[in-house]
């Protein structure tokens, strides 16, 4: 399944991502049956303003690769956002 951030994150609600991101229960970089996180979903969608708060948590790894070997700066290029692919570089 998907967590509440994770659909956050994708569906970019920057102040519904720093509210999750606030509580120490939530992992940031929990991966989804399909080995997605949370950055991963944000990097494709190119929501740059939540993929800089999720890259702001230590725990969260820029380079993590889901099921299909796919990363968050795949994702972004791929989709052509720019601005995303310049924070994950």
């Amino acid at each position: 399944g998907r967590t509440p951030l994770s659909w956050a994150a994708e569906k970019g609600h920057e102040e519904v991502v720093k509210l999750l991101l606030a509580k120490d229960a939530v992992n940031p970089d929990l991966k989804n049956y399909n080995g997605r996180t949370p950055l991963s979903w944000a990097a494709e969608k190119g929501h740059k303003e939540v993929v800089k708060l999720l890259l702001a948590k230590d725990v969260v790894n820029p380079d993590s690769k889901d099921s299909n070997g796919r990363t968050p700066l795949s994702w972004a290029a791929e989709k052509g956002h720019e601005e995303v692919v310049k924070s994950l570089l």
